[in-house]
């Protein structure tokens, strides 16, 4: 019989891992090459590994070599002499009210290493008991500190929107990492890692010689699951999945890379699956939305309000690097936090232009991302969306019946509850046609039909384009107008000309909307 396989979810300590003989994704070769260097910054999405990674750092450098056996960096490392290690968790500082209480956190979360250590009296902060302690652990030891600091940027996260509170908290964490470039004679190793990225020059002041490797290809997959790993280390899990659903070992591979690969982070990065979601997967022993369990960041929904994001056009960006990798600080849109978040991932890089194209990773963040926007944007409940009429929609575009669809449309638009500030809400989209197209985003992203809106096509804009196995349907949405000139425009413009070189089915709806009754008026579909 074969022997039940042991996820680690919910467990980010290397050593539980490793003594519990949980599944491990062997990443110790890229561990061991980027430990060659001094100081270090990698950014990434939350529930990407990011914990484990530091956790299996401090394994490392305490020099517990039987953790490691039959691993990778056992035929690269031939020391395993153990170092003082700084475990800096700063997820206990977050959530914080005041800098009073950011500052005690701080010092509770040293605390562990100050009864091991010693403090000196006159160290009162953050930094300077940190320093106490990098100096004690040296000249204790006789050997240089490691320094890991995980979620770096936690406290910071809940004050990206306040201005009150920002610059202070910002000071108290310099000061907290001001010691690292002080003390770098006593320094062996210094990783630091978080969701985003806040500049040199407002954190981390003083390390002028900071690398960040968040966008080096070598580094792409040190956190993740590779398409390689998948269809090796996984591959039980994958036959125990599709035994379960009942389709072939290719099948359900396909499923599960459509819901949780296709993450990229850098030009040459490997298709990347998320951790936690495809071993919660195999867990569970069901396919479903696991990242967002917690709901979508508060701070990235604050920030996308305040720079009015155009949610309609966040699914195909182009980019140079600078416009998404930027210090979070320097922000003049949400693009930086949506890539740093994972919402956005890189698809494609052109180098001759040194641009990067920006996506939706995967099923999984499409729902996830819409289900968070939903109720911000219009008002209205994913689940309730996403059981009610995306469902009927989606059911009767499978069964190539648009009357059907646009019939369940309808009823669900005259059907909305428009919410308080809905008068706002269309003074920001400029025109009922914008509120409308985010309303349709949202709704049809809910059941990962894919939809686009304002698709550039010949220097012209089509407005909505929803895409099915075997049909694509190109709609033009008109208010002050008719049916039949939105169909006519269509087909003037010839909106419809590039999907008809798919070779599928080509359906073209021209929609007039009443302003009265805040619904369909009438609609006419034509196919080719």
């Amino acid at each position: 019989m074969e022997m039940m396989r042991k996820y680690p979810v919910g467990i980010q300590t290397f050593a539980e891992i490793r003594k519990g003989k949980y599944v491990y994704i062997d990443k110790t070769d890229l561990i061991w090459d980027v430990t060659r260097m001094k100081f270090v910054f990698l950014s990434r999405p939350r529930r990407f590994g990011k914990s484990l990674l530091t956790t299996t750092m401090e394994s490392y450098f305490q020099g517990e070599k039987e953790l490691f056996e039959g691993l990778k960096i056992m035929a690269l490392e031939k020391d395993w002499a153990p170092y003082p290690v700084f475990h800096l968790d700063v997820s206990m500082a977050k959530n914080k009210a005041s800098s009073e209480e950011l500052q005690r956190s701080l010092l509770f979360m040293l605390s562990p290493y100050v009864d091991e250590f010693g403090k000196s009296e006159g160290s009162a902060t953050p930094g300077e008991v940190l320093t106490d302690l990098i100096r004690r652990a040296y000249r204790k030891t006789g050997r240089q500190v490691v320094v890991l600091v995980d979620e770096y940027d936690a406290p910071l996260l809940d004050v990206l929107h306040d201005d009150g509170r920002l610059p202070e908290f910002r000071r108290i964490m310099q000061e907290l990492y001001q010691p690292l470039k002080a003390s770098e004679a006593m320094i062996r190793f210094c990783f630091i890692t978080g969701i985003t990225k806040f500049s040199q020059l407002s954190i981390f002041s003083t390390i002028n010689n900071l690398t960040n490797v968040s966008l080096q290809p070598e580094y792409s997959a040190i956190c993740g699951i590779t398409e390689e790993e998948f269809v090796t280390d996984l591959a039980p899990d994958i036959r125990m999945l599709s035994e379960k659903y009942g389709c072939s070992f290719e099948e359900m591979h396909a499923l599960l890379k459509s819901r949780y690969d296709g993450y990229h982070f850098s030009e040459e990065s490997p298709e990347v699956y998320n951790p936690f979601s495809l071993l919660k997967c195999f867990l569970q022993k069901k396919i479903a939305n696991y990242w967002f369990e917690s709901g979508t960041p508060s701070y990235l929904i604050r920030q996308m309000r305040n720079f009015r994001t155009d949610i309609t056009t966040v699914d195909h960006i182009e980019a140079p690097a600078m416009a998404f990798d930027r210090p979070t600080e320097a922000m003049t849109d949400a693009l930086p936090l949506l890539y740093q978040s994972g919402y956005l991932t890189i698809k494609e890089y052109d180098f001759l232009a040194d641009a990067y194209t920006l996506a939706i990773p995967n099923k999984e963040v499409r729902i996830g991302f819409t289900e968070g926007l939903l109720p911000s944007y219009t008002g209205l409940d994913g689940a309730f969306v996403q059981m009610g009429f995306a469902l009927k929609f989606w059911r009767a575009l499978k069964r190539d019946d648009i009357h059907v669809a646009m019939q369940e449309l309808k009823a669900f638009l005259s059907g909305i509850p428009y919410v308080e500030g809905f008068q706002k809400k269309l003074a920001e989209v400029k025109n009922y046609e914008g509120f409308y197209e985010y309303t349709f985003w949202l709704i049809f992203n809910m059941l990962n039909v894919y939809a686009q809106t304002q698709v550039k096509c010949a220097g012209v804009r089509i407005d909505f384009v929803v895409q099915m196995p075997d049909a694509t349907y190109v709609f033009e949405l008109k208010v002050s107008g008719t049916a039949r000139e939105a169909l006519d425009q269509i087909n003037g413009k010839g909106y419809a000309l590039p999907y008809q070189t798919e070779g599928g089915r080509v359906v073209k709806v021209g929609v007039q909307f009443d302003r009265d009754t805040m619904t369909i008026g009438e609609y006419l579909v034509e196919e080719s």
